[in-house]
């Protein structure tokens, strides 16, 4: 008899949430579930296009006599400063994330706004090696190349860096982010680690390659 009652309240409880609600949640799960298929499907297209270009440097470097040609050498410590600050953001971006599955959404605020700083630094160190370098787009085949991968990366980092700031702007809102809705800083943080990666491979090709 126990056993009908307790049946019969859950029924009732149940019965009591508007299907509309439960449809509107599946809905929202679905949508943020396809958002980040989304983006992993954009980025291994990302990926398979930097692939084509570090295939095409290293082809290219292969069949050179001398690589870099002569009066266009690789300066090694901005970049190595740079790698530095851009593998650092990494770990601070994912403190963030951290920050607001712990519901802690000014935690998470301020490390963004490091991640976006650091990241702002990096261009304007990328910049600067621009200013300082000898050798323009058009002087040789690795300069050509060199600023073909380092522009298009700096690019994506660019983007990265609005998606911070666009994080940032909407975490204004009251609610708008919290322990249980965080699917805009998920993204966010993912494509902040595939711009890392990306520049890793990067340095490792164009910079440190180039010392053996």
């Amino acid at each position: 008899m126990q056993g009908s009652t307790i049946d019969a309240s859950d029924t009732v409880l149940n019965s009591s949430v508007p299907p509309a609600v439960t449809a509107t949640a599946a809905h929202n799960e679905e949508h943020q579930d396809l958002r980040v298929f989304g983006l992993l499907t954009f980025l291994i297209s990302e990926s398979l296009m930097f692939g084509g270009f570090f295939a095409t440097y290293l082809l290219l470097r292969g069949g050179a006599e001398a690589w870099p040609p002569e009066g266009t050498e690789v300066e090694l410590l901005v970049p190595a400063i740079n790698t530095i600050i851009l593998v650092s953001s990494s770990f601070v971006i994912h403190m963030g994330d951290t920050a607001v599955k712990k519901n802690d959404v000014k935690g998470m605020r301020l490390w963004y706004a490091v991640t976006a700083l650091m990241g702002a630094i990096f261009l304007g160190g990328q910049v600067y090696e621009y200013l300082s370098l000898g050798y323009g787009l058009t002087t040789n085949t690795f300069s050509n190349c060199f600023y073909l991968l380092t522009g298009f990366h700096g690019l994506h980092v660019f983007v990265g860096l609005l998606l911070i700031l666009g994080v940032l702007w909407r975490s204004r809102r009251q609610g708008h982010y919290s322990n249980t809705k965080h699917t805009g800083i998920e993204m966010a943080e993912i494509y902040w680690h595939f711009v890392d990666i990306i520049w890793i491979i990067l340095f490792s090709l164009i910079y440190i390659l180039t010392l053996f």
